[in-house]
Formats: C-alpha cells, structure tokens, sequence
C-alpha cells in the first residue's frame, strides 16, 4: 500500500504501508516531519516531546536505511526482534556526548524497562520507518517496544568497542521488539501522546497497553513466517566501497593460493559466530571437497553437563564476482554430509540460482555465507581496507604453522 504526499498529515499508521515524498526539491519532500506530529525532517533518532511540561519524551520515530555494513540495523521479521544502533557512529566522542542525544535516550529508555518503580509508563512508543530508496519515500516498519522477553536485561542494551580509522569508540546496540497491531495506528493517538498525553492511554493499541502494564513479559511480537526464496546475484554480492575494497584484496591474496582461502574462511566463521570451534583443514591432496571439520557449540559447559557438539563441514570457494557456485560444487558438500551434522559454503562470490534453489527445495542443512556475508562480517570485527592486509598475511602465518604440524604428524604415521 502506498500513501500520498498529500494526504500524510491525516493518514493512519499501517505496517509496510510506503509514505510517498513531495516532487519539490530539498526537505520540503521530505515524509516524516509531515506524517509525524512535531517530527523534525533529519536523524535516526528523532525525539518528539509531550506538551505537558514533563520534560518527558511523547514519542520516537527510529529511521534507518539498513544498509550501513558498519551498523547492520536489522528486523528479524519470524520473531519480531528490531536491531537498532546508537548514534555514536564515528569517533571523537564519548558514548553519550552525541549532538541528537540518542544514546542517552537508550540509557533512559531500558532503564525504565529495567526499574520496578513504576517508570515504565515514562517510556515513549517508538516508529520504526526505513527508507526504501526511492527518493524520500519511507516504508512503516512497525511500533516498537524496547526490549524482549527472550533477550535478557543485561544483554537488550548492550555497550560495546569499535575501531575506526585505527580510533577506538563506543557505541549501544539495542534490542527491540515490534508490536503486533491488526489494526492501523491513529493519528489521534499520535496527536494526543504529544498534546494530550494523559489522555493518551486509552487511545493506544492494545499490544502498548499490554507493554506499560506488564512490562517485557508484556510483549506480543509481531511475527510473520518467511517462504524461502533464492536470493538474487546483487543481493549475495551486495556491499558497500570499504567492503567491496576488502573483499578484493581477499580474492587477489588468494587468487594463486585456493588452498590457503580455507585458512581465512574458517576464520571468517569463528569471527560471523563464536560457537563455530575446532575446525581442522584437510590436506589438499586429500580434499574431496569439503575443506574443514568442525563443531558447532550449543549450551556452556558446567560442572554437572556438557555442551552440545553438532558437526559440521566446511567448503570455502574463493571466487570472483563474475563466478559463482554452482550445482557440482554444492553437490560435492552435500554428499558428504552425514547424518545429523550440517555444511557451511562459504564464498567471495554468490551461490548461482540453481544450486540455491536445490539447497532450499530439497531441505539440505547448508548455511550458505557469500560475498556480502563476508563484507558485514569483517566490518563487525574491525577488519576494514587499512587492515585487511596485516589480516591475511597474519592468517598466512598461522596456517604455515599448522600445515608444517600436520605433515610432521602425518610423516610421523609412515
């Protein structure tokens, strides 16, 4: 569905509804700060306070393009779950000292959350809206609450280190849920949430009522069932300059040296996901495609159980973007595949459309990391294009140690 410019200052909410932007240049197209009573027209963060004197915020509209590798802002549409990140993006600053104070709101936000004295009903509903690429077009993603009742307290708002041109900084990484709403939200709520807040209460959603009077156990997520699809070329390699930057210094490392990508992807996985333990290489020689055996951890190890160990097997292809993974190639992992463990292909380049579709119709355990997979990976963990370089050659080294370990081992057996 989509809505007019024109008609923005009387239109309801509607989940994935676009809100079209004006024709005329420069903000006076822009949606927000016309289909939002007292919105300002810029920021992710973007605070709209009550008129009652409180000095409390009436409402907040979140907005993100989801397209920054560097803040991977994400909606988990299956569980509801809404990723967001603070606004402390670049360093020079302290995690709270930000010109739109979003990072303090964040603080004062959870800690509501967090509090049994009542302050809950001070936390603001939050509008999720991303921008959908066509001018100033916005699509409504949903009325979040902070918090979940599947994500703990100590993990929903969580501070955390980033390097930027060799400076460290921190920033928040938040955890929301959205709403369910069957029913469009208001435009009289909005209004009264910032005019006549105490009259607000009774016109709100049942799902945000539900919220302010039990708190995250109080959380209905708005939850809907993904039918699997083939992902298209672009989207397998999509990335932005930094991460296509990194990703062809990684194809030209290795361009002479296939083998020696298994090293880095094995690295790449632990790095994506630290469960992912104790993969060894095959030798070469040996290899009959699958590139590396490993683990995957589920649970902690404690005095009285141990975790869960789930094999698994790893082929890592080192490709170009012009070259992608094919039938024979996906077939090769999942024939050696043995029962209860699962693959990993992972690729510089994308899984071709009928290798994937096979993967997904027939049901096979393969998780498939490509190209734009990796790009986000490495921007997670502080490798980026001035880096990049020192990475692989230290991951050269280690691997050098290791092959020279297992030869010696295998010599030893002879």
């Amino acid at each position: 569905m989509e809505i007019e410019f024109e008609k923005l200052d009387v239109s309801d909410l509607m989940v994935d509804a676009v809100y079209k932007g004006g024709t005329v240049g420069g903000k006076g197209a822009e949606v927000l700060s016309k289909l939002m009573p007292g919105c300002s027209n810029s920021g992710g963060f973007r605070k709209v306070m009550r008129k009652d004197g409180s000095g409390l915020p009436a409402y907040v509209v979140l907005y993100t393009s989801m397209q920054e590798l560097a803040w991977p802002d994400y909606l988990d549409e299956e569980t509801g779950i809404f990723r967001y990140y603070g606004d402390n993006r670049n360093p020079g600053r302290a995690i709270l000292d930000t010109p739109r104070k979003g990072n303090q709101l964040l603080e004062f936000v959870f800690g509501c959350l967090n509090s049994k004295d009542g302050s809950i009903r001070n936390i603001p509903p939050f509008f999720v809206f991303k921008k959908t690429g066509r001018g100033w077009d916005v699509q409504f993603l949903g009325l979040a609450a902070p918090g979940n009742p599947h994500i703990s307290p100590d993990r929903d708002l969580v501070a955390f280190w980033r390097t930027l041109d060799e400076k460290r900084f921190q920033n928040y990484e938040a955890y929301f849920t959205i709403l369910q709403t069957p029913c469009a939200i208001s435009k009289e709520w909005i209004h009264a949430l910032v005019y006549e807040h105490e009259k607000s209460f009774e016109l709100a959603p049942y799902s945000w009522k539900s919220f302010l009077k039990q708190g995250r156990n109080g959380i209905t997520p708005l939850i809907a069932k993904k039918i699997p699809k083939v992902p298209t070329r672009y989207d397998q390699l999509q990335s932005d300059a930094e991460g296509n930057i990194c990703l062809s210094k990684i194809r030209e490392h290795y361009g002479n040296n296939p083998y020696g990508f298994e090293n880095c992807a094995k690295d790449i996985l632990e790095k994506m996901d630290e469960k992912f333990q104790d993969f060894s290489l095959t030798r070469p020689w040996r290899d009959g495609g699958r590139d590396a055996l490993g683990h995957y951890i589920i649970g902690r190890e404690t005095k009285s159980n141990y975790p869960l160990r789930i094999d698994c097997a790893m082929e890592a292809k080192c490709f170009s973007e012009n070259i992608g993974v094919g039938v024979k190639h996906m077939s090769r992992l999942i024939s050696r595949i043995r029962y209860r463990q699962f693959g990993v292909m992972i690729t510089t380049s994308y899984v071709n459309k009928q290798a994937y579709k096979e993967v997904i119709e027939d049901g096979h355990p393969i998780l498939i990391v490509s190209a734009s997979d990796i790009a986000r990976i490495l921007r997670r963990n502080a490798v980026t294009s001035s880096n990049v370089d020192e990475w692989l050659l230290a991951l050269d080294e280690t691997d050098n140690r290791g092959r020279a370990q297992r030869m010696e081992a295998y010599y030893r057996t002879l």
